[in-house]
């Protein structure tokens, strides 16, 4: 048994167009743009799905969103959703980017959510 949920979602835009990318999505959104020194690749966009992290994610591919899934057991959530037909495509960190049917890209990472967080918002998974 382990749980999972989504995370956050995720706005990849090309490199070269990724500030202007954070500009336009958090006037759209109406959300707090902010740089992530952890990680200088994102834009946090503050407040912009209640319940969701959202950024800005500077890329070297094309414009794409995806979604980040949390969960409490990696292994045991990249196995159930292989099982449904995603395949494992690359890793970046304690990232594993996945590819759904469909051609869409979604990631599974471990818990980054507070316990209480994620313990109200995750699906429990046989």
């Amino acid at each position: 048994m382990h749980r999972s949920r989504v995370y956050a979602v995720i706005i990849d835009a090309p490199e070269a167009e990724a500030a202007r990318s954070a500009d336009f999505w958090s006037a759209a959104l109406s959300a707090e743009a902010r740089p992530f020194p952890p990680a200088p690749q994102f834009t946090s966009l503050r407040h912009a799905l209640p319940g969701l992290v959202t950024a800005v994610q500077a890329v070297d591919d094309a414009p794409r969103m995806h979604l980040d899934i949390e969960t409490d057991d990696v292994e045991a959530e990249l196995a159930r959703l292989t099982a449904l037909g995603a395949r494992r495509v690359a890793r970046w960190q304690e990232c594993h980017v996945l590819r759904a049917p469909g051609g869409h890209l979604l990631c599974v990472l471990p818990r980054e959510s507070d316990a209480e967080t994620f313990r109200a918002g995750a699906t429990v998974w046989p």
